[in-house]
């Protein structure tokens, strides 16, 4: 029997270390084909490249791994995956290891997300794998028992139609033994954006700001699980439609 195949993309781009230690930890027990961003694509969500042409260019292989940089976003990169370079359908998506987390709202805006709903929505059961630190050396390894973890068990049974996971491993000491299924937690982003000034005097503006979590005590969602040093998976699901009767009683004006 063959191996399993599996996709691997992220936003963070090809030379990004998450994703190489990510091949480290299943490139025993899978064919892997990794096509990424030729560069960092961070909050790129499920974005396309209509007006522009893409090019992807073959690397060296790494651990086995099939490896492609590509000139679009993450979701290109799965598209691009399926259409022109696999040669079967594969058996997983999976994107990551981010360096970064996407839990709580995050999800929306993430690219590492974005193309694991992509790999969702061509029926293929998707998760996307995201470490809580934006360092470029930082250490991966105490994400390898739950990448294993994981990808073995979704090989095995599959994923419900139209529902992908969001996986978050927090960067703490001593490292997470502990691993919970729960939702995103209700919160929002500042949203600041703080002014500068090029040479020539005009102004041009940075996103920052802080994360506000709206519920910090709720020990069901993913942010209290990263703040108490557990990692969080959440099942996501592509259709985004509001339950319709709870939206009924705000649209009168529909009746």
């Amino acid at each position: 029997m063959k191996r399993p195949l599996i996709l691997i993309s992220n936003d963070d781009g090809i030379q990004a270390p998450g994703v190489h230690r990510l091949i480290d930890f299943i490139a025993d027990f899978a064919d892997i084909v990794c096509v990424c961003p030729d560069g960092p694509r961070s909050g790129q969500s499920m974005a396309i490249t209509v007006a522009a042409p893409l090019r992807v260019h073959r690397l060296p292989d790494y651990m086995g791994a099939a490896m492609y940089a590509a000139s679009g976003t993450p979701v290109d990169c799965v598209k691009l995956a399926w259409h022109t370079i696999l040669d079967r359908r594969p058996d997983l998506v999976i994107s990551g290891i981010n360096h970064g987390s996407n839990a709580a709202v995050n999800v929306v805006y993430s690219g590492t997300m974005g193309a694991a709903f992509e790999g969702c929505a061509f029926g293929v059961p998707s998760i996307g794998f995201s470490l809580t630190s934006h360092s470029m050396d930082a250490d991966f390894e105490p994400c390898r028992p739950f990448v294993t973890s994981i990808v073995r068990g979704v090989l095995e049974s599959g994923l419900p139609e139209g529902v992908c996971l969001n996986v978050n491993i927090p960067c703490c000491t001593p490292a997470p033994t502990v691993m919970r299924l729960v939702r995103g937690c209700r919160g929002n982003w500042s949203d600041e954006y703080v002014e500068y000034r090029d040479p020539s005097g005009h102004p041009f503006y940075m996103l920052a700001g802080k994360f506000r979590n709206q519920e910090p005590e709720n020990p069901d969602t993913d942010q209290y699980c990263l703040d108490h040093g557990q990692v969080s998976v959440v099942p996501v699901s592509l259709d985004r439609t509001a339950p319709i009767p709870e939206v009924l009683p705000y649209l009168p004006w529909l009746k």
